[in-house]
């Protein structure tokens, strides 16, 4: 194992580098989700909806992964990266676009990347069941290279084709 994989930071930088998680980290040992999570901001969400300061994201849509099925939550992040990859594998015909958002309720640790390879949740990643309004569009994030992208996808497809699904309950 190359040095820094072990880290959050390390894993980030291959699977955006290669599309490939990192190896040897270590297997998921939940702790809980946190609820009522507070996070200073700013808070983004990806997507290919064009959005305007203002709109309101809610819950109901259909998910982006697994079988597609209507979600009970909207997903945010604190880091612009992880925006920028939800926003790129977004279904819908629009640019995926990163939108700073403002949660109108409490937010959660997202259970779907909470503890699945790192204690925590260092991808600072949250869901909640109320609206996330609109505050503007994030203009200055890096796509993926293009490869990595399509790794990702694959191994997305592959666990669809599993039955694997979100958890969103």
């Amino acid at each position: 194992m190359q040095e820094g994989q072990e880290t959050f930071a390390g894993a980030w930088k291959e699977l955006t580098r290669r599309g490939e998680p990192c190896r040897g980290a270590k297997g998921f040992t939940p702790v809980g989700v946190r609820k009522d999570v507070k996070e200073a901001g700013p808070l983004y969400h990806g997507t290919r909806a064009q959005l305007k300061a203002g709109d309101l994201l809610e819950p109901g849509h259909p998910s982006n992964y697994g079988g597609k099925k209507r979600g009970h939550f909207v997903y945010l992040t604190a880091l612009k990266e992880g925006a920028a990859l939800a926003a790129e594998l977004a279904v819908g015909e629009g640019r995926p676009r990163v939108y700073v958002v403002q949660p109108t309720g409490p937010i959660e640790d997202d259970p779907n990347v909470t503890d699945q390879k790192f204690p925590g949740n260092p991808s600072r990643s949250y869901r909640t069941r109320q609206p996330l309004r609109v505050v503007g569009e994030a203009e200055d994030w890096m796509p993926l290279p293009p490869g990595a992208l399509a790794r990702i996808r694959e191994r997305l497809a592959d666990a669809a084709r599993q039955g694997v699904e979100a958890i969103d309950q």
